[in-house]
């Protein structure tokens, strides 16, 4: 991948959101879906498992027996006419998510979702639902990302048989508040860049509901600019990651909205580390940042993680030029 090309995608989310808002917008888009199946398995890899943890967790507060599963796993929720089974990879055709889905082929109701409906996992579900997040140039699954987490919500209200809102709204309003970063990264990237620059890379922390924008924050720093990232939930940091504090020169990049918050910075502080905090003003954080929509956990479940990614690619971009400039 390219840094040029990985620029490009992210710039093109407004437009993939517009025609997204558009889709979800369509009557009869989910008749496929069954309501109230007996129990829900999300099925995927990398990006696609981090957007269904946080959906199976709604559906399991709604009253709906799902989980979130690895689809490398040897050992999973087993195949049966009373199983919903969806399928998730973006380009369609990671091998690990093909052999999940055969496990569940004929013997539960298979729902593919993927950005490839010719791909070879689309030919083994009984629907296919598309994410209409256009070519990812670079490879890099950002758009189909951002995309597959405002598509489980509609699918969430399906099987919980609910209103889901104005769902083409949401994603209009994402698309929005992901324009502003955009349109504004001048002004907010290079601080938040130079504080997060350090030798032993970057740790970002998020609520449970958004765990999605940890980890997939974490994976834009280790994908592109080839960095030391990772996500941790806010308050599970605290037994896991905050030991680190200690011995790294540790940067942070807390998305706020857990009521651990307050838990993981006193721990920041007192270590001496180094916090970039979005959507909520802590007065000593090395940078603060806010952005129209950040108050509003769904806006930010889909946006946030782009402040991650434009900083990754920033930093490959520059490391490709020093790479350039020393050949």
């Amino acid at each position: 991948m390219s840094a040029t090309e990985f620029l490009a995608d992210l710039h093109a989310k407004p437009a993939a959101l517009a025609r997204l808002a558009g889709h979800l917008a369509r009557p009869g888009l989910l008749d496929a879906i069954p309501e109230r199946p007996e129990r829900v398995v999300l099925l995927g890899m990398g990006s696609s498992l981090y957007a269904a943890h946080v959906s199976a967790a709604r559906l399991r507060a709604a009253g709906i027996a799902a989980s979130a599963e690895l689809a490398s796993a040897e050992v999973g929720t087993p195949p049966g006419p009373g199983t919903l089974a969806l399928a998730i990879s973006a380009n369609g055709s990671s091998v690990e998510t093909l052999a999940a889905a055969e496990r569940h082929r004929g013997r539960s109701r298979l729902v593919v979702i993927t950005n490839r409906p010719d791909a070879p996992l689309a030919a083994l579900g009984d629907a296919t639902i598309e994410l209409m997040a256009g070519e990812e140039v670079s490879g890099v699954a950002c758009r189909t990302f951002q995309h597959t987490l405002l598509l489980l919500r509609a699918l969430e209200a399906r099987l919980t048989a609910t209103d889901p809102g104005d769902l083409p709204g949401l994603a209009h309003r994402v698309a929005e508040s992901t324009a502003w970063l955009l349109g504004h990264e001048a002004e907010w990237r290079p601080g938040v860049a130079d504080a997060l620059d350090g030798p032993d890379g970057v740790a970002v922390l998020a609520p449970a509901e958004r765990i999605s924008s940890a980890l997939q924050s974490a994976l834009m720093v280790r994908e592109s600019p080839r960095r030391p990232g990772v996500g941790s939930e806010t308050g599970e940091w605290a037994h896991v990651d905050v030991y680190l504090t200690k011995t790294l020169d540790y940067r942070a990049l807390l998305l706020a909205g857990s009521r651990w918050d307050d838990q993981a910075l006193d721990w920041l502080r007192r270590r001496g580390s180094t916090v970039v905090v979005v959507g909520r003003e802590v007065p000593d954080a090395a940078v603060t940042l806010r952005y129209p929509g950040d108050d509003d956990p769904a806006v930010a479940a889909a946006t946030e993680t782009l402040i991650a990614e434009l900083v990754a690619a920033r930093w490959h971009e520059a490391q490709a030029a020093a790479e350039r400039t020393s050949a």
